[in-house]
């Protein structure tokens, strides 16, 4: 008679209905199981399968679900969700220099940078979302609030041509910044990346210095590119030349680079991305507030580059949504090339995962479930009218679902939202002190 064989302990079983893994491509794997170990994937495979071998210290159930890669919100101004609806219905350069930048100005701060992002994690985690890019200001306050709630992020370190609250000159913008870059360096869940503001708002000298920097520190650069046609004419006034051409010359269009927006874009300019490696963050709801235009995605997939989507700021969106994000992706994108087919509901999905993760180095370690990546997971409840009959569960997931159908979520194996109730975070709180800001923002409206 053969020995039994002793089962194998894991922190972690999450039996689903469904598990979309996003590698290998388009596949969707009914009534499986994720083993999770010390934060990590250990085995993907049948639920009967892992029944018979794991002995989990906690199970969860959800006959029900999709169990999905958390997803990647790959462009996020997060504090700005204190600035949620203050100046709507207004083109780019008004909403931004008329309004919004005076309002910063008088508010900003450690304070409003640390309770605007606390309000964003707990939106981000209550729709899924395990993983963001953030260009802000002050970021050695965002990554220390990133890392008390176990938030995995990618924190930018801002360079802009004229004085704010976070630095006075040039070279304290870049002593700052590696400042905390060094501080950070190595954390679990927070890395960092150069992000000048814009190609309008930024010299060449301050881009050279971030190229020599970006290399010599082997970290992103995370750039709003070619968001509206007014940004291409003026840089082609100033300086000869569309902004593209401009930073290729200066030496950063290349695998380092996380364009967002993109909107106005030649063929030369696809190919040269495709060529050159360059990420774009799709932002389509943002754009099409601001009218600032329409990227060519169909285009971009085609020609072989990455494409990840962002939801934008809150004060441009207005929200931190990233299931209804990547539905209005992959719909736009269909309209503007014209192809029902051009912008299928698997690659707006792997866009809105591994294609962010990958956009921001991150795509060893999240963006898709893989045994030995980081337990980012998300579980989407399908049994709702709104996602049944379940045909396709990818085409319900893109076309059909929302957040508030995200049921749990967890980071590195943590567990963030357990049946749609944040586990970590005191929301009355948290909400509290939003209408508090509500109030404060409004004197300044006011004065």
């Amino acid at each position: 008679m053969s020995e039994r064989v002793p089962l194998e302990t894991c922190d972690l079983l999450i039996e689903a209905g469904w598990v979309v893994p996003v590698v290998p491509h388009g596949v969707v794997l009914e009534d499986h199981a994720v083993a999770v170990d010390a934060g990590k994937i250990i085995a993907l495979l049948p639920i009967a399968e892992a029944r018979a071998r794991f002995q989990p210290r906690e199970t969860v159930q959800r006959p029900d679900a999709a169990l999905i890669p958390g997803l990647v919100n790959a462009h996020v101004h997060n504090p700005m969700t204190l600035l949620r609806g203050v100046a709507d219905d207004l083109p780019l350069k008004v909403w931004l220099q008329q309004h919004i930048w005076p309002i910063e100005g008088a508010v900003i701060g450690p304070e409003f940078v640390a309770d605007g992002l606390t309000l964003a994690i707990a939106e981000m985690l209550r729709g899924g979302t395990t993983c963001c890019n953030e260009n802000y200001f002050f970021p050695d306050v965002q990554a220390a609030t990133y890392a008390k709630h176990g938030f995995r992020a990618l924190v930018g370190l801002p360079v802009i041509d004229f004085p704010t609250a976070w630095a006075a000159s040039d070279d304290e913008y870049f002593d700052r910044a590696n400042e905390v870059h060094d501080l950070w360096q190595g954390h679990a869940l927070v890395a960092t990346a150069f992000a000048p503001h814009a190609p309008y708002t930024v010299g060449d000298a301050s881009f050279e210095r971030i190229r020599m920097l970006s290399d010599q520190l082997d970290i992103p650069v995370h750039l709003h590119l070619h968001e509206t046609a007014q940004e291409v004419q003026q840089s082609i006034e100033k300086h000869g030349q569309r902004p593209i051409a401009r930073i290729d010359r200066l030496g950063l269009f290349n695998d380092r680079l996380i364009a967002v927006h993109m909107t106005q874009l030649t063929d030369a300019e696809i190919a040269l991305a495709a060529e050159r490696g360059v990420s774009v963050v799709h932002c389509p709801e943002s754009n099409l507030k601001l009218a600032s235009g329409f990227s060519p995605v169909c285009k971009l997939l085609q020609a072989g580059v990455n494409l990840a989507i962002g939801t934008d700021g809150c004060a441009s969106n207005n929200d931190l949504d990233m299931v209804g994000e990547t539905r209005t992706a992959a719909l736009l994108a269909k309209a503007v090339a014209d192809d029902a087919a051009g912008f299928p509901a698997f690659e707006a999905l792997r866009a809105a995962t591994l294609g962010g993760a990958t956009a921001m180095g991150f795509g060893d370690r999240t963006g898709s479930i893989e045994v030995g990546k980081h337990a980012d997971l998300a579980c989407i409840d399908l049994s709702a009218p709104e996602t049944q009959p379940l045909h396709n569960v990818i085409s319900q997931l893109v076309y059909a679902a929302g957040r508030r159908q995200v049921s749990d979520v967890w980071i590195a194996g943590a567990r963030k939202l357990d049946q749609g109730v944040l586990t970590e975070i005191d929301l009355d709180a948290v909400l509290a002190n939003a209408r508090s800001w509500r109030e404060r923002i409004a004197r300044v409206q006011l004065a």
